[in-house]
């Protein structure tokens, strides 16, 4: 069985930084808490120490050479993140629905069965079998261009965005075992990604 491939942001976006770090760890080293924003991982990171850094700044975290990010200390539950952090979390994720439409109205236009019973569109919140069969109905004569596209051909439909957002928030929360945008990662997988922090 071919092993499965770890799923790695590139970039990802501030949702809370600590210029003295936090208890529980060096004081004298900047940290931050930053979501992915291909895969939506929640990371902390540590911070080159001349960087000032505020919530929804990009930053790489990739394999080359990172100008604000020091090293990526591991990967964090969402019980981890400041509170600051969590206040926030639902901004960065709307901005990164904002910036991409396309990426998520793909889904809305490709998405199929996970059982014979229940279909992915079943899983954003407010989306029934009348709503599932009328979007379904929709995409067959022809692609959802946006979001209004959405709204405007299936009746009483709940705003997609808003739909999008909320689902990746319970993903995030881990309120489900089934995922759309968020891929679960195991144990073993966490410490495979980050066993050697670069320091550069």
């Amino acid at each position: 069985m071919p092993m499965e491939v770890i799923k790695k942001d590139e970039w990802a976006l501030v949702l809370d930084f600590l210029s003295h770090g936090h208890s529980g760890m060096d004081r004298s080293q900047p940290v931050a808490h930053v979501m992915g924003e291909q895969y939506f991982s929640l990371l902390e990171v540590i911070i080159r120490e001349d960087v000032t850094l505020r919530p929804e700044d990009r930053v790489y975290i990739g394999d080359k050479k990172r100008e604000r990010v020091k090293y990526i200390k591991g990967r964090i539950d969402m019980k981890d993140l400041t509170a600051a952090a969590k206040d926030h979390l639902q901004d960065v994720i709307e901005s990164v629905v904002k910036k991409s439409p396309e990426r998520f109205l793909e889904f809305f236009n490709k998405s199929g069965q996970i059982t014979t019973r229940l279909h992915q569109l079943e899983l954003l919140p407010g989306i029934g079998k009348k709503h599932l069969w009328a979007i379904i109905s929709e995409r067959k004569s022809r692609p959802f261009e946006s979001f209004k596209d959405v709204k405007d051909r299936v009746p009483l439909l709940p705003d997609p965005k808003k739909m999008i957002i909320k689902r990746i928030l319970e993903e995030i929360e881990g309120a489900d075992k089934y995922r759309i945008f968020v891929p679960r990662m195991e144990k073993q997988q966490q410490r495979s990604m980050f066993r050697r922090p670069m320091r550069r």
